[in-house]
């Protein structure tokens, strides 16, 4: 059974936390059966031994991986170590910690908020894509964007508001701008929850864009396939 270490680098809001889980647990039911594993709370100095495991994901966080809060420092570090010693899963803030310790730039866009349902364009088939599509939806919800990826990475997924929404590095490092742990629900009351800092007209068209079929299931299989040994 592969072994895998969770990187909980934030958490939900508390109300919605009580309801819908936190970010490990999301990831936990995103790998289902099958998976061991095992959650390390990098804001409180927990850290894997990445030869003890398989493969490691990296959650969301509202923190931005540019900040200057010692955790984050570290975490960029641990990446820089463990690269090479067991996969890495980059989501949202992972997706964008991967980009900056591997020598890519993460900035606020000026393209605003990226919320709701976002759907991107494959740009790089890998064997464990399986099954394949040509495009992928899946919840967003974030203001930071890789700005320039770094020299060893290629896109997998772009879209015209995300054109680094997908990265991967090699064989043992990818990441992802969406959220596939996210149900639609948690994602809607997310945002909802943010109408005022997000503008209203754009939480209600991401709103209205979470009704719609998403690919969470599909992408959520490419990343269990990814961590298979």
């Amino acid at each position: 059974m592969p072994r895998i270490a969770i990187l909980k680098t934030g958490a939900p809001p508390p109300a919605l936390a009580d309801i819908h889980g936190d970010y490990p647990a999301m990831f936990e039911g995103l790998l289902g059966e099958g998976f061991a594993a095992t959650t390390f709370d990098v804001q409180a100095g927990e850290w894997p031994d990445p030869v003890a495991f398989d493969g490691a994901i990296i959650t969301g966080s509202a923190a931005g991986v540019y900040e200057d809060d010692a955790w984050i420092g570290a975490l960029l570090g641990w990446i820089r170590s463990a690269r090479g010693q067991t996969k890495l899963v980059g989501v949202c803030f992972g997706h964008q910690a991967l980009a900056q310790a591997l020598g890519g730039r993460v900035e606020k866009s000026e393209r605003g908020w990226g919320v709701g349902l976002h759907r991107y364009q494959v740009v790089s088939e890998q064997d464990w894509m399986t099954p394949a599509a040509a495009t992928v939806a899946i919840p967003v919800s974030h203001q930071d964007q890789v700005m320039a990826i770094p020299a060893e990475a290629r896109v997998l997924l772009r879209s015209d508001f995300t054109p680094h929404a997908g990265l991967i590095w090699g064989d043992d490092a990818i990441s992802f701008q969406g959220h596939p742990e996210f149900t639609p629900a948690y994602a809607a009351e997310l945002t909802a929850g943010r109408r005022g800092r997000i503008d209203g007209a754009l939480v209600d068209q991401a709103l209205d864009s979470l009704e719609q079929p998403n690919d969470r299931a599909l992408v959520s299989g490419w990343i269990r396939s990814f961590l298979q040994p």
